[in-house]
């Protein structure tokens, strides 16, 4: 994992456009290189493998989670913010193997405040560096 690429603030939905780069182990979206994804959303299914599915309401994600944190207690409705490595698997939903995971359940206007935050980065962000690339 290359730690010097930042971690996408993303939805689900833009994950999907993601194309991935083999040869440098990570993937791109409109130019931008990425090997990890920042994403938030609402926990709606646990297994006992150390999975979690999250969606964000844009499209569902699976969470790997290794370590510590699967002896944490994931709770189905919980908000959590969700940073890791994005994994693209034909036929099945994307993944995100879990680096870090927070609850921000008690967080009031956690979701719209998200959504601002994502549309934030693209235009200050990425946004410049994709017209660069056109």
């Amino acid at each position: 994992m290359d730690y010097s690429l930042a971690a996408l603030k993303l939805l689900c939905s833009q994950l999907k456009e993601a194309g991935e780069v083999a040869s440098q182990n990570s993937f791109t979206l409109g130019g931008l290189l990425f090997q990890r994804a920042w994403l938030q959303g609402v926990i709606v299914s646990a297994s006992d493998t150390g999975s979690l599915l999250l969606d964000d309401g844009t499209g569902l994600i699976e969470l790997s989670l290794t370590g510590e944190f699967r002896h944490r207690g994931w709770q189905l409705g919980m908000y959590v913010m969700v940073v890791g490595g994005y994994v693209a698997r034909a036929g099945e939903h994307p993944m995100i193997k879990i680096h870090k995971i927070v609850d921000l359940s008690s967080s009031p206007d956690r979701e719209a405040m998200w959504y601002l935050e994502v549309i934030e980065a693209y235009k200050m962000f990425y946004q410049p560096l994709v017209e660069e690339f056109t």
